[in-house]
């Protein structure tokens, strides 16, 4: 190897670990367009959209119909085919597309645009930020000074009912179910004869959150809407936590739980409408969770 054979050798050594590695040259007879000059496909399909209860990959079914009809009862990723012992293509992308879309929930905040649009009232917990919102889950419990008068001048003393929202592990969930079930609540509540007051969002909201609101309001209940850790079939979920009088260190099983409200699950409306009579109930028994004889 001569000077500069050597010199052209050390240069790219060093573009290739600069991250500047040159492109390789092609030759005429190697080159293989995938599609014809001047054609234009425009944006690819966005393949979260498509429905898994609809999609059934499964070539020459043995059964196709009465399998298809089990797909539509669930979105798990059941007759997806296969490309020899892996899974085919599509299968492979939809899952790290519903992934990203988990971890972006997680790590994305509520727009506090959005929780001024609502007309809710804003305050946070001691969590300075969302990493330490995933590591010290104890702090998403409590409010500082600042906030605990917060809290009071929105619930006042004693409320019938304090009604929250919290981000908790998915602003996805937040965004697109909280207002429409949130509305439902209260105009079930209001049909009842029950007046609901404010609605307080909490950013950085884990669900022991409501415990604190109810030691510093004596609220006689707390309902407390909250983004649920997302999956892989939905970033989407949210939850609705409902305890008769809670308090700090108040057992896990004292709460009343409505999961898996999404578009693909109970909706929002329907949630609402159903927490609101549960809010009801609990007042006439004055009981939660397991106490609560429904």
């Amino acid at each position: 190897m001569n000077e500069k054979e050597l010199r052209a050798l050390v240069e790219r050594m060093v573009a290739e670990l600069a991250g500047q590695a040159p492109t390789p040259q092609v030759k005429g007879a190697d080159y293989h367009p995938t599609q014809p000059e001047g054609t234009n496909t425009g944006c690819l399909d966005d393949i979260s959209e498509i429905d898994l209860r609809q999609q059934y990959l499964v070539p020459n079914p043995r059964n196709g119909a009465a399998f298809q009809d089990l797909k539509r009862k669930t979105p798990a990723r059941i007759g997806v085919g296969r490309a020899g012992a892996r899974y085919k293509t599509i299968t492979m992308l939809r899952v790290r597309a519903d992934h990203a879309a988990a971890q972006d929930s997680v790590f994305s905040h509520v727009d506090e645009a959005f929780v001024d649009q609502n007309g809710w009232v804003f305050c946070q917990t001691l969590c300075a930020d969302k990493d330490e919102y995933l590591t010290r889950p104890d702090r998403g419990r409590r409010f500082d000074e600042q906030n605990q008068q917060i809290i009071k001048n929105t619930f006042g003393v004693s409320p019938k009912v304090a009604l929250v929202v919290g981000d908790g592990l998915s602003s996805a969930a937040i965004e697109a179910n909280a207002p429409d079930c949130m509305e439902a609540i209260r105009a079930g509540l209001e049909g009842y004869g029950i007046q609901p007051g404010k609605v307080l969002f909490v950013k950085y909201c884990r669900v022991g959150a409501s415990d604190h609101i109810g030691e510093l309001t004596g609220a006689e209940v707390v309902c407390m809407l909250v983004g649920e850790r997302p999956g892989l079939v939905t970033a989407e979920s949210m939850s609705a936590y409902v305890t008769y009088k809670p308090y700090l260190g108040i057992p896990e099983s004292k709460r009343t739980v409505i999961s898996n409200i999404h578009r693909q699950g109970t909706t929002a409306v329907e949630a609402g409408a159903h927490v609101a009579e549960l809010i009801k109930t609990m007042l006439e028994k004055k009981a939660s969770g397991i106490d609560l004889k429904l």
